[in-house]
């Protein structure tokens, strides 16, 4: 008799707003959700399995059976088999996860302040792309609820409003006040990348993630060597799953920071190999979720707490979601805080509706 059984319960999620990414608007987002249940004791625990079109490694066609194959493996073997799951960092994420919720026998994975509600992590506003009235008025908003760390997603309007949205922040707070950030989620074009970080310098900006499009190892290199603030990798570690291969792209690249997205960048496993190799190298770096729901962001925050963050996250996606299970989580001023209560979220009655 197995010990593990595994369910996978499909969902459609639909945000609050349109979500505008650098793949497009997203009105709905599909995930899969694990239900894990120990045979033995009846204990459960829930992961989130939530791959990003035309973005994460492992979305393919085939997605759920990919995914029913590898659930019906773990149930015959009762562990996970990292090194067969790198391809499929969204799987090994929901995988991994739900095998902690069910250890821990919580949704509060670890002994952590932030687990007992007794501190938040601190996190960035994010001000999604839009036209530049629709900017403005998300980054008034941010500003006014308290955030000193704001990003921007840049790439999707004209460069000069862009500009004029960066200059309109910095004529009322000083660097000191708010800090900026920016993601051009690769929009500039190598040739003319540079000139635009000069512009973009002007406003004293803490970091810009992936000027230019991943695969351009060599040009993002130079940009790295001689960019006028620090730039960070995001895109460009997707689909880089082999230890080897991610030390191979930091010793090219040698960026200032790099961005982790478990969901994308290798599950809990391979985010922490990321940050292992980066931190050897002197490379800094934050986390971030992708778009998934409180059941995936919770488990990131979770794990994010256990690496004692200094600078903002990017953690605030989950709450985007209309039909979202209720968590212990909300954010309060600029930080996402567990709430104390210690009441866990009635999961199965969701995963039954």
């Amino acid at each position: 008799m197995t010990r593990y059984r595994l369910d996978i319960i499909p969902r459609v999620l639909h945000f609050k707003q349109p979500a505008g990414t650098s793949r497009g608007i997203y009105h709905t987002r599909q995930v899969w959700y694990l239900l894990l249940t120990d045979t033995a004791s009846g204990r459960y625990g829930v992961g989130e399995c939530a791959p990003l079109p035309d973005l994460s490694c492992d979305a393919r066609p085939d997605y759920e059976q990919v995914l029913a194959g590898i659930c019906r493996d773990f149930e015959a073997q009762g562990t996970i088999d990292y090194e067969a799951l790198r391809p499929y960092p969204s799987i090994l994420f929901g995988l991994e996860t739900a095998l902690l919720h069910l250890q821990a026998g919580s949704v509060r994975f670890f002994p952590t302040p932030f687990a007992a509600g007794e501190e938040g992590i601190p996190i960035n506003g994010l001000i999604w792309m839009g036209n530049f009235e629709e900017m403005s008025r998300r980054l008034e908003e941010k500003m006014r609820l308290g955030f000193r760390c704001i990003k921007l997603k840049i790439g999707a309007i004209d460069f000069d409003r862009e500009v004029e949205l960066l200059a309109r922040v910095r004529q009322r707070f000083s660097p000191q006040e708010v800090e900026l950030r920016v993601d051009a989620n690769g929009a500039f074009a190598p040739a003319d990348a540079r000139r635009k970080l000069e512009i973009l310098s002007r406003f004293h900006l803490h970091s810009i993630e992936q000027p230019i499009r991943a695969g351009q190892w060599k040009e993002m290199a130079a940009l790295c060597a001689d960019a006028p603030f620090p730039i960070a990798l995001d895109e460009e570690l997707i689909g880089v799953n082999d230890p080897a291969r991610k030390a191979e792209l930091l010793d090219t690249i040698r960026p200032q920071y790099i961005i982790l997205k478990p969901s994308l960048h290798g599950g809990l496993h391979g985010a922490k190999e990321w940050t292992d190799l980066a931190t050897a190298r002197g490379i800094g770096s934050w986390v971030t979720s992708a778009l998934e729901t409180n059941v995936g962001l919770n488990a990131i925050a979770q794990w994010t707490a256990t690496l004692h963050p200094r600078m903002p996250q990017g953690l605030g996606t989950g709450l985007l979601f209309t039909d979202n299970v209720d968590y212990p989580l909300h954010i309060e001023g600029d930080c996402l805080w567990c709430r104390k209560d210690g009441k866990e979220p009635e999961l199965l009655e969701f995963l039954r509706t």
